[in-house]
């Protein structure tokens, strides 16, 4: 295989090591509840999380329901509604799906149990918005935010306290019935308050802390939306069990060892890369530099893998998500560089607001480009690194993985 299938061979393992069939299914094999038991799914990994539990319970589960992303539904699901709805911005449709699983679970009493299965995307995908805050201003806020360069901690942070579900709001509507949260962490560190802006945890941050954030990113909000951030979300509840099946890191050790059987000397670099994209490029060209000229810190043919989620402040006009603008700023500090590959991939299969999952780049990236007259210092400036990538023939795509643990980085060196 040339180098190129070797780090695709690589990104395909780590992907399917966090498919959460197994994790779900592992979750629930001992599950007994003399009650109802009712399910949510919400997030990118859904559909995949309602069927597991759908085949472990069986007849177990008297009614379900599915909320994920465009184009992420697999099919029917017996017993359950499926709703697809808006990512990373809230949408109608989410709005529609989140009464509608609160119309579900209204009739929930105590002895009965809610398996809430919950993974990346949710914070779009499942939302009703406080007292006074309408949609387009989720949205409005939403967008500033995601373009502002702030952290998805700070971008949740502000979500939690402007919905009705979120930061712990949807298990004081569920209560005193048990809830059994399943998740699949896309968030670094693991921070259950912040995973799908947790809507069945307590919320560890403050309205003070949200108001802070509106203004140290200077976004524009109507006044009453004012109202709503200084009402603080619960810090404690009692009625909920937590569990967390899958993340990065177990994608990252797959990538390892995926890579090690390819021949390649690995290393997990860290699984908690969280700086801005163009940096974290230049940062991976540089580790590749020195592997080239070196052999250090590891000899070829060698591998790094990381994990993590970078951010990208949006200037321009043009298209691309965090893993594009990082592989294409990398392209151009291994430009000449033979037999040296980075890629980037969302393990979702979609890179922000595109139809692919992100970026794969070698040595001859930057001539590639460099022949169809495109510059990729204005390209980075304009954020456009979607329409370069496609042009040098190094987009990757994925399509819909039906999982999401954060965003993988690999660099072979042969």
């Amino acid at each position: 295989m040339s180098i190129r299938e070797d780090a695709l061979k690589v990104i395909d393992e780590a992907v399917r090591a966090v498919y959460p069939e197994n994790a779900v299914r592992k979750a629930l094999e001992n599950i007994e509840n003399e009650g109802r038991i009712q399910v949510v799914a919400v997030g990118k990994a859904a559909w995949r999380m309602a069927k597991a539990a759908r085949e472990s319970v069986k007849d177990g589960i008297s009614q379900g329901i599915v909320i994920t992303k465009y184009g992420h539904s697999m099919g029917d699901i017996e017993g359950f509604e499926i709703f697809e709805a808006g990512h990373p911005i809230p949408d109608e449709n989410a709005i529609k799906a989140t009464k509608r699983a609160l119309g579900i679970v209204r009739d929930l009493r105590k002895g009965d149990l809610l398996l809430l299965l919950v993974s990346g995307g949710s914070s779009s995908l499942f939302e009703l918005p406080a007292e006074n805050v309408e949609l387009k201003d989720l949205v409005n806020i939403t967008d500033q935010l995601l373009k502002s360069g702030a952290t998805i901690l700070e971008i949740n942070a502000v979500r939690k306290h402007l919905s009705r579900v979120k930061g712990g709001r949807f298990a004081e509507l569920v209560k005193p019935t048990k809830i059994l949260s399943l998740v699949l962490s896309d968030v670094l560190g693991d921070r259950l308050d912040t995973i799908a802006s947790g809507p069945a945890y307590p919320d560890f941050t403050t309205s003070r802390d949200a108001l802070g954030i509106i203004q140290k990113y200077d976004i524009k909000i109507p006044p009453r939306v004012f109202n709503a951030l200084k009402k603080e979300t619960p810090k404690s509840l009692e009625n909920v069990e937590t569990k967390i099946i899958g993340n990065i890191l177990i994608a990252c050790e797959a990538a390892k060892r995926a890579a090690e059987k390819l021949g390649y000397d690995s290393m997990i670099l860290t699984t908690a890369l969280d700086c801005e994209a163009r940096e974290a490029g230049a940062f991976l060209s540089a580790i590749a530099c020195e592997i080239a000229s070196r052999g250090r810190p590891l000899k070829r043919p060698c591998a790094i893998i990381i994990g993590g989620e970078t951010v990208v402040q949006v200037k321009g006009k043009g298209l691309g998500g965090r893993n594009q603008e990082l592989a294409l700023s990398a392209a151009r500090g291994i430009e000449r560089v033979d037999s040296v590959v980075i890629a980037s991939v969302a393990t979702d299969g979609t890179d922000g607001p595109t139809n692919a999952a992100g970026g794969i780049v070698d040595g001859g990236t930057m001539m590639r480009l460099s022949e169809k007259t495109i510059d990729v210092e204005e390209v980075l400036d304009n954020n456009d690194s979607y329409h370069a990538l496609e042009a040098a023939g190094d987009l990757l795509r994925t399509g819909p993985t039906g999982t999401n643990v954060n965003d993988l980085i690999v660099l072979l060196c042969k």
